[in-house]
């Protein structure tokens, strides 16, 4: 009887899977099992073998995601505030720093969306690769700088001995140096590398026209006056922000699947408050001629302030309304640029978002959240940016198609002198203008005296 075990009778140490294993299906520890073989009392369930963290609650986790996100909130924050202050900062000390800021963005911008289709292992064996996508910036910026150099400083680039063949042959200059990176690219082509290599040539161009290019006319925009630059970027600013609070406040329907958070209420709510902000932004800047005048001087700032003749579209006009029935007429007096401020916010609330579902898909294809980390909370810097590139490059094509005058300006009749006539013909130009002058009551007799002296070529 002692050599049996009794029926119905279990010991902790014994279970279905085995004698040596554990009701776990792991095998049984020697402290589960005493030397003479006889059972032991059992363990809890939490054993140095198996440890097992108690799960944390629901409120626990509810706690840690909140932290999370109060730590990212104030992050973000706290950076918001540094770029609006910095940007601030630079729009009120002069066009030269916006221009650098603009350069930076380009700069960072680029490396962000060039990185996301690299390679890391095809990169380190090909290293040219890397150096050809630098190159292909410098080459790219070095035109659209130049273009934008001779066409706003004609009057200081063709006067000077060292800049004027730069200036007169810069397209030219700008092709051999494409040429020469085109060359290099094919030389560089390796057998087994080749669909990379391709790829990485039609990445680095998609990127230097949808960033390098379109930030060009942001640029250019800044040389045409300040409110051509700031207020594209502010009515983007706002519209992203409306469109948030609309879409949380009230946001139902969704917009577009590329970004499941927008919804159609957002979409619209935003639409109206972007046209309400941008006239009254529109109204206060038209006051200062600091925003409203070309940068003629780079120098200028804030306090120092610009001086011109106003495009007729600051200048506020009387708009009376058809007489269609009997009464009084309405009429409303107010500047041009209020009407075209709200084709600007149009866009900027109905077009230029579609600049940043463009970069949702990119981010998608890719499996990235982000385009980077270049700004704290933010993201990368392509992820502030993506609206901005194509509203600059609208506000750039509107100014130029419905507002700019073209008038005679002193760096194009320079340009055409020096380049359209021969030295005789500038001599006698010279000549003309002094009488002309002297005539006026500007100059002597004694200047017109030195220009009859200069010796003719004929």
């Amino acid at each position: 009887m002692t050599g049996r075990s009794r029926r119905g009778v279990k010991f902790p140490h014994k279970h279905t899977s085995g004698p040596a294993t554990g009701g776990d299906g792991r095998r049984s520890s020697f402290s589960d099992v005493s030397e003479e073989g006889s059972p032991v009392k059992p363990k809890s369930p939490t054993t140095l073998d198996g440890i097992q963290e108690k799960p944390p609650t629901a409120e626990e986790q509810r706690a840690a995601e909140y932290e999370k996100k109060k730590a990212n909130f104030i992050q973000r924050t706290f950076w918001t505030f540094v770029m609006i202050g910095g940007f601030f900062a630079a729009l009120f000390m002069g066009h030269i720093y916006i221009l650098l800021i603009i350069t930076t963005i380009q700069v960072v911008s680029f490396k962000e969306v060039i990185a996301i289709a690299s390679v890391p292992s095809r990169a380190r064996d090909l290293q040219s690769s890397k150096s050809l996508n630098w190159y292909w910036l410098a080459t790219t910026m070095y035109f659209l700088y130049g273009e934008s150099v001779v066409y706003y400083f004609k009057h200081i680039v063709l006067v000077n001995k060292v800049l004027l063949p730069l200036a007169t042959h810069h397209r030219f200059i700008s092709f051999i140096l494409y040429v020469f990176g085109f060359v290099f690219f094919v030389s560089s082509l390796k057998a087994g590398h080749l669909k990379f290599q391709f790829s990485q040539f039609g990445w680095t161009h998609m990127a230097l026209f949808l960033i390098v290019v379109q930030a060009h006319f942001i640029m250019n925009n800044v040389l045409e006056g300040m409110i051509w630059f700031f207020l594209p970027a502010a009515l983007v600013i706002t519209n992203d922000i409306f469109a948030y609070i609309c879409g949380i406040t009230f946001g139902r329907t969704q917009l577009i699947k590329l970004s499941p958070k927008k919804t159609v209420e957002g979409f619209v709510g935003a639409w109206i408050m972007t046209v309400l902000f941008g006239v009254v932004l529109t109204n206060l800047l038209l006051r200062s001629k600091y925003f409203i005048c070309p940068a003629t001087d780079l120098g200028a700032n804030i306090f120092t302030g610009l001086d011109c003749v106003p495009n007729p579209v600051f200048i506020p006009r009387t708009y009376t309304t058809p007489q269609l029935f009997p009464g009084r007429a309405f009429s409303i007096t107010m500047a041009p640029m209020q009407i075209h401020t709200l084709c600007l916010a149009t866009f900027a609330s109905l077009i230029a978002p579609f600049g940043g579902f463009f970069a949702s898909g990119l981010k998608r294809t890719f499996k990235i959240k982000d385009f980077g980390d270049s700004i704290p909370g933010h993201g990368g810097m392509t992820d502030r940016m993506d609206c901005q590139f194509t509203m600059g490059l609208f506000s750039f094509i509107y100014y130029h198609t419905f507002i700019a005058t073209y008038t005679a300006s002193l760096g194009g009749v320079m340009e055409t002198a020096i380049t359209g006539l021969t030295v005789d013909d500038q001599i006698e130009l010279i000549r003309g203008m002094a009488r002309y002058l002297s005539n006026q009551g500007v100059v002597g007799t004694d200047f017109i005296s030195c220009l009859d002296h200069l010796p003719s070529r004929r």
